[in-house]
């Protein structure tokens, strides 16, 4: 089962080496069949940074995308559609994989050949889907991703049917992007997330009100509020959930201001 990875850059000079050094040392290297780097309109060193990676580990199958800025999603667009893998795995240039996380997420899928799609936990931190604790391999529902979204991006594994069937990520959209793609996901395949540690995000920062898009939190409701509306719009969920939802992520938003400003 071989595996696209693909890494979408900008700016990222300071952590893009020890991201790709990541999945040098995956103890499934093995089945990896290309690294994608998207190079997103970097202003920084970071286009000059990954060409000389790449001439010190000529061995490394590293295919390097340089475009003009159009976001992260135009960026992962642009190297899933150039990938040729089985499987596509996400990962981000400030993040970086635990050694055996690409050998987990096979082995469970030999093991549970029916997943389309599985994730795995992050930063050391659990899955708790309200008062909900998932300590074992979860099938996840719509409902479950409306509450809680999971997995981050970068514990994302997925089978490149998904792309074929359902598309890729809305480039237009610039909050909440993945959720959106995820649910799109969960809809319509078994999703399935498996509560191991498997990457460590951003080196620890908060998920939320500390840097990059997170930190806009008004920007990051609204997306997940458009995000619902699609899913009613195409009765994914019924009227009463979204009318839910749309108290429950106030109330989140809400949260979300005071904690940041207590930090």
């Amino acid at each position: 089962m071989k595996v696209s990875v693909i890494i979408p850059m900008y700016n990222s000079e300071n952590t893009i080496t020890n991201t790709l050094n990541s999945v040098k040392i995956q103890t499934a290297y093995n089945e990896i069949l290309e690294i994608i780097v998207i190079n997103d309109g970097s202003t920084d060193d970071s286009l000059n940074m990954v060409n000389d990676y790449i001439l010190v580990n000529h061995d490394m199958p590293i295919i390097l995308i340089d475009k003009m800025n159009g976001g992260v999603s135009s960026a992962r667009n642009a190297g899933m559609k150039i990938s040729m893998g089985e499987w596509i795995a996400l990962l981000d240039s400030d993040d970086e994989w635990l050694p055996n996380k690409i050998e987990v997420q096979l082995k469970t899928i030999e093991k549970h050949p029916y997943i389309d799609f599985l994730g795995g936990d992050s930063n050391g931190l659990g899955l708790r889907i309200l008062f909900k604790k998932i300590d074992s391999l979860y099938k996840a529902s719509v409902k479950d991703l409306c509450l809680k979204s999971f997995p981050v991006t970068p514990a994302a594994f997925f089978r490149r049917k998904i792309i074929n069937e359902i598309g890729y990520f809305d480039e237009e959209q610039k909050y909440a992007e993945d959720g959106n793609y995820f649910l799109r996901i969960c809809a319509y395949y078994n999703y399935y997330h498996l509560p191991i540690q498997m990457v460590n995000c951003g080196g620890g920062k908060p998920t939320f009100g500390y840097s990059g898009l997170s930190a806009n939190l008004k920007g990051m409701y609204d997306g997940n509020v458009k995000n619902i509306k699609d899913l009613k719009r195409e009765s994914i969920i019924s009227i009463d959930f979204y009318l839910f939802l749309r108290l429950f992520f106030w109330a989140k938003y809400i949260r979300r201001i005071i904690i940041s400003k207590l930090r």
